[in-house]
């Protein structure tokens, strides 16, 4: 049975916290406003002595802690391969960046590493003992356009299922199991002044999994215009859907994760998100033997702005973790009358 968590990352409150609207005790206490115990940080975003954590820093999150009854449960890393200026980092930098990482978060009380795929699943593996260590569990992030079963994350189910370590895994963005466009791609396009029929032909295009160049082609073909094929190019990147979330996919590597995303762009005012199939995934999760957070992830940040919706990031998160309790809910107790 399985034992699930919600917590809230701050990187949901980015737009609040840029512009100084929010500081990072503000971001800490709206979570326990929230009714979260835990939160995960985006250490390049909000760790003022990043990159590493220094005693002062340490200790205002330990009194933040201690103040509102929130901790860091997950900590965000960078896999930065291109921050030198002349070349890439080697391997054996990007597992000493990691190791540091890895450090960090243990400083933190973080028991949880976001990593990304840059760090290859060999450099993974490598880093298996040092995660072990430290206790902290490192997993690839699998996001858009990647799921669980493409290629590459394939590659890391191999080396990790291989390894035997249970310190490295999986964080799955649940934004690789979208099922239609989301508000900003489309809603957003159609508010700019995008042609609808050109707009769903773009949407038909990705559905059929006409391959990107040849799909561009068809669109050019028939002159569509560029808020049109904005739109269209983030339906086939970091914005792309699929005509059936990779569920199966899911519970092959389920047993290797140990954190998720819960991304959403948008909830309606009945309570669902309009691009991720949320009652689906959450059943996956909630029916296997999955023990960990859950952590709201907004990043609609630009749909207030652009008229798209009517609330700000906090209310957002709130009625993300309103949708989901709903759900575990219904699960809940439908699991209990079943017995």
């Amino acid at each position: 049975m399985s034992n699930i968590k919600l917590g809230i990352t701050l990187y949901s409150f980015t737009k609040e916290y840029v512009r100084e609207e929010l500081s990072l005790e503000d971001c800490i206490r709206k979570c326990a406003e929230l009714g979260v115990d835990g939160y995960e940080i985006v250490a390049t975003q909000m760790i003022s002595s990043y990159p590493y954590i220094s005693d002062d820093f340490l200790t205002k999150i330990k009194g933040y802690e201690y103040k509102y009854g929130v901790k860091p449960i997950s900590y965000g890393a960078n896999t930065d391969r291109g921050k030198l200026h002349d070349r890439d980092l080697n391997d054996s930098e990007l597992i000493n960046d990691t190791i540091r990482d890895i450090r960090n978060a243990h400083n933190l009380g973080c028991k949880v590493v976001r990593a990304q795929y840059l760090l290859s699943p060999e450099n993974l593996l490598r880093i298996a003992p040092y995660a072990e260590e430290y206790g902290v569990k490192v997993g690839i992030e699998i996001h858009n356009p990647e799921t669980p079963s493409t290629p590459i994350m394939q590659r890391y189910f191999e080396v990790i299922e291989k390894s035997g370590s249970k310190y490295i895994g999986f964080v799955p963005d649940f934004g690789c199991f979208a099922t239609r466009p989301n508000i900003e791609s489309y809603e957003g396009a159609l508010k700019d002044g995008a042609d609808k029929n050109v707009l769903d032909y773009a949407v038909s295009l990705k559905r059929k999994n006409v391959p990107l160049q040849e799909a561009e082609k068809l669109l050019r073909e028939i002159s569509a215009d560029p808020v049109v094929m904005n739109s269209f190019y983030s339906m086939y990147g970091y914005l792309t859907f699929y005509n059936e979330p990779d569920l199966e996919g899911l519970k092959k590597i389920l047993p290797y994760c140990f954190h998720f995303h819960g991304k959403f762009h948008c909830i309606t005012e009945d309570g669902k998100e309009l691009s991720i199939p949320y009652k689906d995934i959450l059943t996956t999760i909630y029916n296997s033997d999955y023990s960990g957070y859950i952590v709201s992830e907004y990043e609609g940040h630009n749909n207030q702005e652009r008229g798209l919706v009517d609330y700000d990031s906090v209310e957002a998160v709130r009625l993300h973790l309103k949708m989901e309790r709903n759900i575990l809910e219904e699960l809940e107790k439908n699991n209990l009358a079943g017995r």
